[in-house]
């Protein structure tokens, strides 16, 4: 879907504005420092009335202002699911500096779990409370494609407006699905991304008995790691890995055919090279374990960007930290990225603050996409003896300095979800000489 090099009669895609809402703040600078700057936000939240007294691992967002974003009239009728890709949406728009053509426009957004605060809260208020309880307006709320239609509402934009549910990799396939819309010309410009929110305690806060019903899972079925540190809650590709930490989040970005961005002189922050989508076919939860199919998303993004393996720089990973999901993966990229030269630099960013599902990709290219510009990569937190298994080269400790041209984010999902995307700095056709964002 996306383009390659010359010959290829597709129009470039180029990413000129990013937003972001995570633990680590509001804005897609502060996120990426709070990276950097390996910020401690994990924390364990004891579960109610749990008689073995258990926590669970998780970062959340603290400082989202929605009156910052929208008028109170949205706030009222929108779950904080819509609220998130609101701001993440209004954030990239505003960077970009686009006015976006209402006909030419698509809007395509991903998420796993739709708006469920809004009917978790909606069944506490009647369980404590009775039928007469239930909030009139729960039901727009808690749809799933509400947050793409504020979009459009808000902006007024009539193109697509697609929302995207593949698990995990849900903001990586609404990239890669946009993208092809922009490539096969249905679309100039499209407001992208994915977010998950069904973690939070926005919007019980009030409540201490109130804790979303998601946030219980990692700790009542074995997902998370049993140790009491945080720095060794979530360790991506180590020896000694156990678990995960949920997060949440929002990640937006606008895309835009690379010609009409140049024409009105966007900043430029990369361009979609390759996208790759593939099944397991295999398990609801576990994937396949050779990491076959993994190995074929990549593949797939690297002959649609016309790249070879050797050509990609660094590759920010899915690896969630437990040892069924991240073997795979290492299969994988071994197989793929294997026979280079010098062995490739990879990462994985949920060391830092945990796993945001659905916006966990998209999440992921907005560091890939800074840290390029400032040719660099971010280093995967909390790892310290990569998986003997591992034949390429895992960035420890703090972020390397190093040339980065062209990036890979995988993006796995439940359900036998796989993709994965390829960005670079220059657009197709040229090498990466200066910075272009």
């Amino acid at each position: 879907m996306a383009q390659s090099d010359a010959g290829d009669s597709r129009p470039a895609v180029a990413i000129t504005g990013m937003g972001v809402v995570s633990a680590y703040g509001c804005d897609a600078g502060r996120f990426y420092r709070g990276l950097l700057d390996n910020r401690q936000v994990i924390e364990a939240v004891a579960l109610p009335r749990d008689p073995e007294g258990r926590s669970a691992w998780w970062s959340m967002v603290r400082d989202f202002d929605p009156g910052a974003w929208m008028e109170p009239r949205v706030i009222d009728g929108t779950d904080v699911l819509a609220q998130w890709t609101i701001a993440a949406a209004a954030q990239a728009l505003r960077q970009s500096g686009l006015q976006p053509d209402p006909l030419r426009t698509a809007v395509v957004q991903g998420t796993s779990m739709s708006g469920v605060q809004s009917l978790m809260r909606a069944q506490h208020e009647i369980d404590r409370h009775g039928p007469a309880a239930f909030p009139r307006k729960t039901m727009m709320k808690a749809l799933s494609n509400m947050g793409a239609a504020q979009i459009t509402m808000l902006h007024g934009l009539h193109g697509p407006s697609l929302t995207i549910s593949t698990a995990c990799a849900s903001s990586i396939d609404a990239i890669g699905i946009a993208t092809g819309l922009i490539a096969s010309g249905r679309a100039d410009t499209a407001i992208v991304g994915g977010t998950e929110a069904g973690h939070s305690l926005i919007s019980g806060a009030a409540d201490a008995e109130f804790i979303p019903a998601m946030v219980y899972a990692p700790a009542m079925f074995g997902m998370q790691s049993p140790s009491a540190d945080p720095r060794r809650a979530c360790m991506p590709f180590d020896a000694g890995r156990s678990g995960i930490v949920t997060s949440e989040g929002s990640a937006a970005f606008v895309l835009e055919r690379a010609d009409l961005a140049a024409q009105r002189g966007a900043a430029v922050f990369g361009y979609v090279r390759g996208y790759g989508s593939i099944a397991d076919a295999f398990h609801p939860s576990a994937p396949e374990p050779s990491g076959r199919w993994e190995a074929q998303a990549m593949r797939l993004a690297l002959e649609d960007a016309g790249l070879a393996a050797d050509e990609v720089d660094a590759l920010y990973a899915h690896a969630t930290g437990t040892p069924v999901g991240d073997t795979p993966e290492i299969r994988a990229i071994n197989s793929v990225y294997g026979g280079r030269s010098t062995p490739l630099a990879v990462t994985s960013i949920k060391g830092h603050f945990g796993h945001a599902a659905a916006a966990s990709g998209g999440l992921s290219l907005v560091a890939a996409l800074l840290a390029m510009a400032e040719d660099r990569v971010v280093h995967t937190a909390n790892t310290s003896r990569p998986d003997p298994e591992i034949a390429f080269d895992v960035v420890l400790g703090k972020p390397r300095d190093m040339p980065v041209g062209v990036v890979g984010i995988n993006a796995f999902g439940f359900g036998g979800q796989n993709s994965a995307l390829l960005v670079s700095r220059a657009p197709p056709g040229r090498h990466a000489t200066t910075r272009l964002a």
